[in-house]
């Protein structure tokens, strides 16, 4: 893989090798937040939407390189060593671009020293202009040249979403993409870092972030909890030293901002914390530091402003990183910080924070340490009113904002190092400033709940549309400019929905021309003079609202866009009229086309829906371990899956319930893997869908050459068609009648109308294809689960009148005896001593074996020598019982396991007679489970 980078400059690498994240990604990051932030209409909202599918599509074409193969490759090798193989490719990676990384970084500090020195002469000649412009040159080949894990990953999310959006695998992917987000999973757990909000696109990659959330639960248990800590501050703030002193973590943003974002890593607690801290993991949310030079000009506040809202909603803790007590950056950091807050309560969540102030000379000396943290509360108060005014808040105080403990939730932090590296001892002091910190954050982690895996996905999620939906709240640098902005907008949704009334007027009258069959003496002339009349008002208004306006000044920035907006809607609209213009009438065959068509949809549906279940019930029996072989098979993992749950209710439906105990269990299966959706079900529908298509198209086709080889009419053609239909849909000629068809003599009009229309009533069917729908519109037999329930369960349920298991015999009915390989203890079914509360323990191929034991039959007081059961007839008398001592060591398990919750359950004991042997205490649920594989 090494070698393969050594082919191309450090620059193009990325370009070479990871095309999936590059300006495709980009394209359609922004069109995502032009279509949450702009305030768009129905026509743009489609174009938008159209726009970002070409992208994907687009995306989706790209070639993998073979640098990303090898490594998804390695990655699904199952090799015990794949943690060394990240380990080494990451130090490999890092010892490939830090020399060239180094030598731009040196260039970009003197450029930027250079402009910093012409901004603050206040210099205004084409010399800065060229200093700025070769900065952002150096600055792009930073990023260009800046390659590592955090990149590799970021394109094999890239790859999943493109993939994902069409719904269809890569033919040069070596896995299926739905594998993908798994490594990503197994990565996290392993403690590498994965990358949460790419910094480059500004952007949160959703559908992959879920992904990995969601295989990251399959793996952990859904249950698992995390407690999520995020921690801001500016660059070179001490921030990823505290993180690697605290947690171990090696942090994944690189010297010199090469990598932009946030990153998301999993910390493991210890069993003895988990009590207290009320988590299983932390989860360590570390986002790009702020303020970064190379982000300076007009749109670094705006991206450090989405960043630290993002970061900050999204944990349970934040810590606040400033470096000493510098008064302009504390002052900065903290303006961005208050903003976040005060969006945050907007939403209704309610995160804490710490401060931490790092590189401290002197933090022994209590009476500064009370007058540093005065001093920070009267800055946060005053920055929480000036914040508030640009966000619509009454807030005063940060207390309104979020809950704060000056005194506890400030940490001052000693230096590092006790003097000058590299030669410097570690800070003693520094340790103890840990570990105070530490201390902090599980105080802070066992006020809280945390989060399980799934409402972490969904929160994110949630989140993050939350910001995307906040209509330019990241742009505007006061409330003046929002409170403008938005009566900008209810004026122009008065235009719009004024310029909507007229055209649907107009198109009314033409519509009712068109039905008086007098439409052909419509000129276009006339439309236009209606138009113009129209449209000249709303003009003047618009015109004067911008120039009049009190606001004038502000408005003046948005006049041309919304004027270029409110024209392509004219546009729009115009071409609407002039299309109901020059539509003519329908001919007779494109008319009977059309209604064949409609007539066609709900027998296709039925078809669709019907093939897809079978198709999905096959491909269920293949993957699905539990459904894969014969009854057995499927006993073994009822069983085993009810050993896992420990749940004695599940228990004793399954002895006492058995069929309905399957029927739940294959239902549950069928439900799992159907979750899947997308992957699982859709791709069947729509190759059905295609395939059935092509069936109709070539059935109208056959049916035109047989007419006209026949010298036929249109009721040859359609019996024809018809019976070339006739084993696929549930459609005949009697579904047709009534429908006026005589004058029908073009056929291939109507074959050609037929292969028109009848795509959109495919994509009809298609969109409407869903979760909630695919249950519902079947008949209930032929749902997918029904249809195994019915594979499975066409058999024999009698239950053995002893033990209550059930025969195993595959025929419902069958001739013979009934018999099971294994039976049970008679105590699980409730069988106890007579006149006395003891169940038994024996099962009933050893009581059989007993020449002295005897029981009673049901309703009768007549003892029957166990030997000889079958003397007792009625159901007795049909069960083949071999006496026999092999007992299945599961139900000795059980019986131990649930013995308290069986005594319970039919009062009586395991006593006396009814003792519980002792050997049957040392079985493990371990080996219950493996006496299943044995013997089943």
């Amino acid at each position: 893989m090494i070698s393969l980078l050594k082919e191309k400059k450090l620059t193009e690498i990325k370009e070479s090798f990871l095309p999936h994240q590059g300006k495709l990604w980009h394209q359609w990051s922004q069109k995502n937040k032009e279509l949450h932030r702009l305030q768009v209409d129905e026509i743009q909202l489609r174009q938008i939407t159209s726009e970002m599918r070409n992208i994907c599509e687009q995306q989706h074409e790209s070639e993998i390189s073979g640098f990303i193969n090898l490594f998804i490759q390695e990655m699904n090798s199952n090799n015990k060593h794949v943690i060394f193989f990240l380990n080494w490719l990451r130090i490999f990676l890092d010892e490939h671009t830090s020399k060239d990384i180094t030598i731009l970084q040196h260039m970009y500090n003197e450029k930027w020293s250079k402009v910093k020195k012409l901004k603050e002469s206040h210099d205004k000649s084409d010399q800065l202009k060229a200093e700025e412009t070769e900065l952002e040159r150096i600055s792009e080949d930073l990023q260009a040249a800046a390659f590592s894990l955090e990149h590799i990953m970021r394109e094999i999310g890239q790859i999943y979403e493109s993939c994902s959006s069409v719904k269809e695998n890569k033919k040069d992917l070596p896995v299926h993409f739905s594998s993908l987000p798994s490594l990503a999973a197994e990565m996290m757990i392993s403690g590498f870092p994965l990358e949460l909000m790419d910094g480059d696109a500004a952007h949160v990659p959703l559908v992959w972030i879920s992904a990995v959330l969601d295989d990251l639960a399959q793996k952990l248990g859904d249950q698992t909890r995390v407690f999520v800590l995020s921690v801001l501050g500016i660059q070179s703030s001490g921030k990823s030293t505290m993180l690697n002193a605290m947690f171990g973590l090696q942090s994944a943003v690189s010297a010199g901002r090469c990598t932009r974002g946030a990153f998301m890593q999993l910390v493991k607690v210890s069993e003895e914390m988990k009590t207290q801290m009320k988590c299983d993991y932390i989860l360590v949310v570390d986002p790009e530091g702020l303020r970064a030079p190379e982000l300076a000009g007009k749109s670094t506040r705006d991206h450090d402003n989405e960043l630290a809202t993002f970061v900050v909603g999204l944990a349970n803790l934040t810590l606040i990183n400033i470096f000493k007590e510098n008064p302009s950056e504390m002052q900065d950091v903290l303006q961005i910080v208050v903003q976040a807050f005060i969006k945050i309560k907007k939403v209704r969540l309610k995160p804490s924070c710490v401060f931490v102030h790092q590189n401290m000379s002197d933090i022994t000396a209590g009476e500064k340490n009370m007058q540093g943290r005065r001093l920070l509360q009267k800055t946060l108060d005053e920055i929480t009113k000036n914040a508030a005014k640009n966000e619509d808040s009454d807030a005063k105080r940060f207390s309104d904002v979020i809950r704060f403990d000056v005194q506890n939730d400030v940490k001052y932090f000693a230096q590092l190092w006790e003097g000058s590296p590299p030669m410097a001892p570690p800070n003693p002091n520094y340790s103890e400033n840990i570990q105070e910190l530490k201390e902090t954050i599980i105080s802070h982690a066992s006020k809280s709940q945390g989060m399980r895996l799934t409402d972490l996905k969904d929160h994110i999620v949630h989140l993050w549309k939350a910001l995307l939906n906040e209509k330019f709240v990241f742009s505007f640098r006061n409330s003046l400019e929002t409170l403008a902005y938005k009566k900008l907008n209810i004026e122009y949704r008065k235009w719009s929905s004024s310029l909507h009334s007229t055209m649907m007027e107009i198109e009314n009258k033409l519509h009712n021309k068109k039905e008086n069959k007098v439409i052909n003496e419509v000129e276009k002339t006339d439309i236009q003079g209606e138009l113009n009349e129209a449209t000249e008002e709303l003009e003047k208004s618009m015109f004067g609202f911008f120039e009049k306006d009190k606001y004038a000044d502000i408005l003046i920035q948005w006049k041309t866009s919304f004027e270029t907006k409110f024209n392509e809607e004219i546009l729009e609209e115009t071409k609407k009229l002039n299309n109901i213009l020059h539509q003519h009438r329908s001919t007779s065959a494109a008319t009977f086309a059309k209604i064949i068509c409609q007539k066609l949809k709900e027998p296709i549906e039925l078809n669709i829906y019907r093939k897809t279940s079978r198709d999905l019930a096959d491909e269920i029996r293949s993957n699905c371990e539990s459904l894969n072989g014969n009854r057995t098979n499927l006993e073994k993992h009822i069983l085993k899956t009810l050993a896992e749950e420990e749940d004695f209710d599940k228990y004793m439906n399954y002895i006492e319930n058995p069929r309905n105990h399957y029927k739940s269990f294959i239902r549950d299966e069928v439900s799992r893997y159907s979750d899947k959706f997308s992957i699982s079900v859709l791709p069947k529908m729509k190759e059905n869908i295609k395939l059935l298509q092509q069936k109709i198209m070539n059935a109208a086709h056959q049916s035109t050459e047989h007419v006209q080889v026949n010298s036929g009419d249109v009721g040859l053609w359609l019996k024809s068609f018809t019976q070339q239909l006739s084993d696929q849909l549930i459609f005949s000629e009697k579904d047709l009648s009534g429908v006026k068809r005589d004058d029908v003599d073009d056929f291939r009009l109507l074959e050609d109308v037929i292969r028109q229309e009848l795509p959109a009533v495919m994509s009809d069917i298609s969109r409407r294809f869903n979760t909630d729908t695919f249950p519902v519109k079947l008949d209930y037999k032929f749902r997918p689960d029904e249809l195994l329930i019915d594979h499975f369960c066409q058999c024999c349920w009698v239950q053995c009148p002893f033990c209550g298991v059930t025969c195993t015999n595959t025929i419902e009915n069958h001739v013979g005896d009934h018999s099971v390989p294994f039976h049970r203890s008679i105590g699980v079914y409730g069988v106890h001593y007579r006149d006395a509360s003891n169940l038994s323990t024996y099962t009933c191929t050893s009581a059989s074996a007993n020449s002295n034991l005897f029981f009673y039959p049901i309703d009768s007081d007549e003892k029957v020598l166990w030997k000889e059961y079958r003397r007792a007839g009625g159901v007795y008398a049909c069960w083949s019982i071999t006496p026999d001592l092999s007992e299945l060591p599961y139900w000795k398990w059980f019986v131990c396991r649930f013995k308290n919750n069986l005594e319970i359950y039919y009062r009586k004991t395991f006593e006396g007679g009814g003792e519980i042997p002792d050997k049957w205490g040392k079985y493990l649920k371990r080996d219950a489970t493996e006496s299943l594989h044995k013997y089943m």
